[in-house]
């Protein structure tokens, strides 16, 4: 078996494909990403269907491939929670004991009080909110007050919002820092999400320099092992603030899905070796939490067709792996606009590799991590790889 020289990850960002068996403590029975956009209507994915996405569960319109392109299968979070950073993680081989801290009626007031003290600033919001609807609400007040928006979600963030001509983003920024410092212990949260905004009242629109502060991984995990392995990493989209920058080469931020899949092509053209990795943010930040199911469905579609130009650029020494975090059901059955617990997807694909194989459902998310770290020659604390049941990659006369 010969190792892949590339490989190409990328992150759905919330497309769950079915509830995990611990739901119900979350909340979240029967919900089910993937299933219920399938429902809505007749999915254009015909790419994402000959790699094997209909083969993983049944998508309703969708008929499975009798010989799917690529391996296939589900993976399932083993620990606590249902957010981008626990996701990440456990990918990369971090398992969490307990679950980082959600504020469903927002932060506790002493939190509140010493972050304005640090900050020298009175704040506003402090509750559960769409990103989007908190500066439509808040946003007035904040240009006439000077008082940042801070608000939360279902995921353990902290994020603050502010119009960049009352607080310039470098001082956002550093308010974000100093929300990083004091957000420890019991309220350690995953991540601190600088949100800057522009426009007039009635009018506000967020602009692309969002920046996410991250608790630091734990060590050893995935891009440690392949730093110390002299593997390069380009992370794409969110990918460096997410591992707080350990491992990550070179980054790129991202604007966009399509944006992220342009970077992605530039990198399979220019990059000859490592790891691209990948998160594709659209379908959470835009359509799940706004329960926009056809957003959520033209995006997947537009996806799936960028994804068919992608693929011809892989060579018989790539690996494709697609797969997820988390779940964002945003089926209107559901009032609730939070992440959802459920099995994520998993499609791995080489132009270089034999038959299709159905890779079942895996205990956990570390498995992609663990897979990776030994096409590399390393290993991650947790998780099996599949690696060899995907065969490496064979070379003809004509290739060689």
């Amino acid at each position: 078996m010969n190792i892949y020289t590339r490989v190409f990850w990328i992150v759905l960002d919330s497309v769950g494909i079915g509830e995990l068996p611990d739901a119900a403590e979350y909340g979240d029975v029967g919900r089910n990403t993937l299933g219920h956009i399938a429902e809505s209507r007749l999915l254009q994915i015909p790419t994402l269907i000959k790699l094997g996405l209909a083969n993983i569960a049944p998508l309703k319109f969708l008929a499975p491939k009798a010989s799917p392109l690529g391996a296939y299968g589900k993976g399932a979070t083993r620990s606590p929670g249902k957010d981008t950073t626990t996701g990440h993680w456990e990918m990369a081989g971090v398992w969490l004991d307990q679950a980082f801290p959600v504020y469903k009626n927002g932060f506790p007031r002493e939190v509140i009080e010493e972050f304005e003290q640090q900050i020298g600033r009175r704040t506003i919001g402090n509750k559960p909110a769409s990103g989007t609807e908190i500066i439509k609400e808040l946003g007035e007040e904040h240009v006439r007050t000077g008082k940042p928006i801070v608000y939360t979600s279902g995921d353990s963030v902290f994020q603050i919002a502010a119009h960049e001509e009352v607080i310039p983003v470098n001082e956002l920024y550093h308010i974000c820092e100093i929300a990083r410092r004091l957000l420890d212990g019991p309220h350690r949260v995953g991540r601190v999400i600088a949100r800057p905004f522009t426009g007039m009242a009635g009018n506000f629109v967020r602009t692309t320099r969002r920046h996410d502060y991250a608790v630091d991984p734990p060590k050893p995990m995935l891009l440690d092992v392949l730093a110390e392995r002299k593997v390069r990493v380009l992370g794409i989209g969110k990918i460096h603030d997410i591992y707080n920058g350990r491992g990550v080469d070179e980054y790129l931020t991202t604007k966009s899905n399509g944006d992220g899949m342009e970077k992605i092509t530039t990198a399979a053209k220019e990059r000859k070796d490592g790891l691209i990795f990948c998160n594709l943010v659209d379908f959470d930040m835009l359509y799940g939490h706004r329960k926009e199911v056809e957003g959520f469905a033209k995006s997947l579609e537009e996806f799936d067709q960028m994804l068919g130009e992608f693929l011809p650029l892989l060579s018989l020494s790539d690996l494709l792996i697609i797969t997820a975090d988390h779940g964002c059901d945003p089926d209107p059955r559901w009032p609730t606009t939070d992440h959802s617990r459920e099995y994520v997807p998993i499609l791995a694909y080489s132009p270089g590799s034999g038959a299709a194989v159905n890779l079942g459902v895996r205990d956990t998310l570390a498995d992609l991590g663990q897979t990776v770290a030994e096409n590399f020659g390393g290993k991650i604390p947790h998780g099996t790889s599949f690696l060899s049941e995907l065969g490496g990659y064979r070379t003809s006369e004509a290739a060689r």
